[in-house]
């Protein structure tokens, strides 16, 4: 496998051109390679108020949170403090869920590993004074996608509980116990939550692009009600390009955050735990890491998307390698950070994916699948024309009337096509989420009755009357 070190002049050119052809107001690129760093930074803070951004400039990284998160209680229990294997009502006895019994075996290392079974999110609706346990007191309302243990299922919520743990076994607010047990001891100094902490840095406002192709500001920041804390665990940090890489530093075992983690427990993060199928995401999952190879080249990495953000961070642990990319606007940010990723693994690792080839249009197929699948948040709708398959996302209609702040954007139809195989995999040809991957999935009887779609399984919708 060969290896080239991009010059910085290469990594700049690149970074500029892929900013202009996706149209994202303010991006930056962190490169470590054998120790050394690079950083790429390119436009503005704010198309409105425009400051420079470059590697200190803090984005809303959104699910890259989780690693703080599990990092965390991986280092509770390496103190002894919580067994993973624990039911998580040993920690929260007040759990309470649309399924008695999954409320009493659920563990936390189902949380940190999305085998839960809970669906997404709580979205709309949120009550009390928006901490974590009143996040968790309403988790009664969130429906199971699957048992407990049975599958993997993204779950923000489950890593909302999983923060609630962490109060619990510290008796510190979530956000003090994280910054004390991972984030001061990893040197990470401008990774914060709370937004009186970001306005004393340089940040990126986040941007969406609407219908009639304009840039308008994503508010509110994180994209939820100000003031709730419920979703810090899940995705509510704030971080920049420089900090990141000094926790991809302490993920390979680095000096970096010396004090955190013993180092068995680092890797042990990152060993598979549950396989993944058909997932743009990865292989596997470990404890948080998306665990994917990218030809020939072992990687593991996790994404955030928040209100017009978008973060990628990735790692190759046995290459000493890793990049992080930050983007200001949706969602077009999205397929700019793929496009950085793709363009570092094979300038610096020669690691090139193959891109998969969908079969052609089957008619008979295409109308078993076509229909509504939805989760608490998206509506994600597949239609088959005769020609051609389809497949958007929007959320829901209700929750979109009840916000008076920005939102992202829908995604559009877009073609899709089953992958060789067993028939119920497919890969995505166009649009903002191309080069997803996901799978249908059959009852006993062989029936079509949900679909993934990055790592979340969406249930077949009833049949309206």
């Amino acid at each position: 496998m060969s290896q080239h070190h991009p010059h910085q002049s290469e990594l700049s050119a690149f970074v500029a051109a892929a900013a202009a052809e996706f149209g994202v107001p303010g991006v930056c690129v962190g490169i470590l390679s054998k120790g050394q760093e690079q950083y790429a930074a390119h436009g503005v803070t704010s198309a409105t108020h425009p400051q420079p951004v470059d590697e200190h400039t803090l984005f809303h990284i959104a699910s890259v949170t989780k690693t703080f998160t599990a990092t965390a209680l991986m280092r509770l229990a390496a103190d002894g403090l919580v067994d993973l294997d624990a039911p998580v009502r040993r920690y929260v006895p007040e759990l309470r869920l649309a399924d008695a019994s999954a409320a009493a075996s659920i563990t936390v290392r189902q949380l940190l590993n999305h085998t839960s079974g809970l669906d997404w999110n709580l979205v709309g609706g949120e009550e009390g004074d928006g901490s974590l346990a009143a996040f968790v007191a309403q988790l009664h309302r969130l429906d199971l996608v699957a048992a407990p243990g049975s599958r993997a299922s993204y779950s923000q919520a489950g890593y909302n509980l999983a923060g609630l743990v962490v109060e619990r076994v510290t008796g510190l607010p979530y956000e003090q116990a994280v910054a004390r047990l991972v984030l001061e001891p990893a040197g990470l100094a401008d990774t914060v939550f709370d937004l009186d902490e970001v306005v004393l840095r340089r940040f990126a406002l986040g941007h969406n692009r609407g219908e009639d192709g304009e840039l308008r500001p994503a508010l509110p920041w994180k994209g939820r009600p100000a003031g709730s804390r419920g979703n810090n665990p899940g995705g509510g940090a704030a971080s920049c390009a420089s900090d990141l890489l000094r926790w991809a530093r302490f993920h390979l075992g680095g000096n970096a955050g010396a004090g955190v983690l013993p180092a068995r427990d680092v890797r042990r993060m990152q060993q598979p735990t549950v396989a993944l199928r058909a997932s743009a995401l990865g292989d596997a999952l470990g404890i948080c890491w998306f665990l994917r190879d990218v030809g020939g080249v072992a990687t593991i990495g996790h994404g955030g998307s928040g209100n017009g953000q978008f973060a990628e961070l990735l790692i190759a642990p046995e290459h000493d390698f890793a990049v992080v990319s930050l983007a200001n606007s949706g969602p077009a940010g999205h397929q700019f950070n793929q496009a950085v990723l793709r363009w570092a693994l094979a300038h610096h690792l020669g690691a090139v994916e193959q891109e998969p080839a969908p079969l052609p249009y089957d008619e008979p197929r295409a109308r078993e699948v076509a229909g509504r699948y939805a989760i608490d948040a998206l509506d994600l709708d597949i239609a088959a024309d005769g020609e051609r398959l389809t497949l958007a996302v929007r959320i829901k209609r209700e929750i979109r009337a009840a916000s008076a702040a920005g939102m992202p954007a829908d995604h559009p139809a877009a073609a899709f096509g089953f992958l060789p195989g067993d028939g119920d995999e497919y890969v995505i040809t166009e649009g903002g989420l191309k080069g997803q991957r996901g799978f249908f999935t059959r009852d006993a009887d062989g029936a079509v009755v949900g679909v993934d779609l990055a790592g979340r399984l969406f249930p077949r919708a009833a049949a309206s009357a």
